[in-house]
């Protein structure tokens, strides 16, 4: 397997992790934006959407095509994370 096959298939279980170690080892997050306040904030709050984002992303077209597709399914496993850890905390209690 290699390391970019690597990344994705820690990204699908750990997303804040995968997006540490691509901003660490690589120029991936800082070709895809331009300050450093907006991965931050995604890496707490939305990781799993920086996280496709920063992969979709192409340096000359941005995020186009199929890109979209992954960025948006990766807001909805944002929200979904959120709305589960909610009802399970309902149900807990």
């Amino acid at each position: 397997m290699g390391c970019g096959c690597l990344v994705v298939a820690l990204g699908a279980a750990f997303p804040r992790f995968a997006l540490v170690v691509t901003w660490i080892f690589t120029s991936r997050v800082g070709t895809a934006f331009d300050g450093w306040e907006l991965p931050v904030l995604g890496l707490v709050f939305l990781p799993y959407t920086t996280f496709f984002y920063v992969l979709a992303y192409a340096p000359v077209l941005g995020v186009h095509g199929i890109g979209w597709f992954f960025v948006t399914f990766g807001f909805l496993l944002d929200v979904s994370s959120y709305a589960g850890s909610g009802r399970y905390g309902n149900r807990r209690a």
